[in-house]
């Protein structure tokens, strides 16, 4: 994800340079270099649907989540409330429901899912609401992914490539995917290319 925007800059220096600390919980079932299968614990998460290439619904995604946890919400208090962020940011492809009319620069019928997971410290019931109705919190069961882990940059090509390995490596394990591939980024923009941190994940049946 080309997080290249002022905002996210803005957001990372008055976050003491400090992209995210905590990360969802999971157990590794199985590890080949590069795969794993992880079963993860159940989580709550801020959503977000967004339209466009995967960079602009990246960053569109993100400023929409970003402006809720850094207080465009109101807590029970009645007041707003800055959230930690988190690690990974993920985003993958979704189809989203036509509607009319339809015009020439709305005619595509897909979308993008950009996801944060919210802090563990809080419930559905402490959670801050947030202000912009386009921000969906969801409570999300615990799930099973295979995961292929990558570093580098995140271009077409190396996101194919690697969603082609992890579909192989699946197949080969006799697993069961289900839905879209979820690219997970856990960096900064300044972040070396080769200390990058991405995976993609595909939710299989346990």
């Amino acid at each position: 994800m080309k997080l290249r925007t002022p905002v996210f800059f803005l957001i990372c220096l008055f976050s003491n340079f400090s992209m995210a600390i905590e990360e969802p919980s999971y157990t590794v079932i199985d590890q080949e270099t590069p795969f794993e299968i992880r079963q993860y614990e159940p989580m709550m998460i801020a959503e977000v649907m967004v339209e466009g290439s995967r960079d602009e619904a990246s960053n569109k995604g993100f400023r929409l989540i970003a402006d809720f946890i850094f207080g465009n919400n109101e807590a029970s208090n009645k007041e707003s409330q800055k959230i930690a962020m988190t690690a990974p940011v993920t985003i993958e492809p979704q189809k989203i429901a036509m509607t009319v009319p339809v015009t020439i620069d709305q005619a595509s019928d897909k979308g993008w899912r950009v996801q944060f997971v919210m802090p563990k410290q809080y419930t559905m019931d402490t959670l801050p609401k947030p202000k912009n109705p386009l921000v969906n919190i969801k409570e999300l069961p615990g799930k099973r992914y295979a995961v292929i882990k990558f570093s580098g940059l995140n271009n077409p090509e190396k996101i194919e490539n690697n969603t082609k390995l992890l579909r192989d490596w699946v197949d080969v394990k006799h697993l069961q995917g289900l839905g879209q591939p979820q690219l997970a980024r856990y960096n900064p923009p300044w972040t070396l290319p080769p200390w990058r941190r991405n995976e993609i994940l595909i939710e299989i049946v346990p």
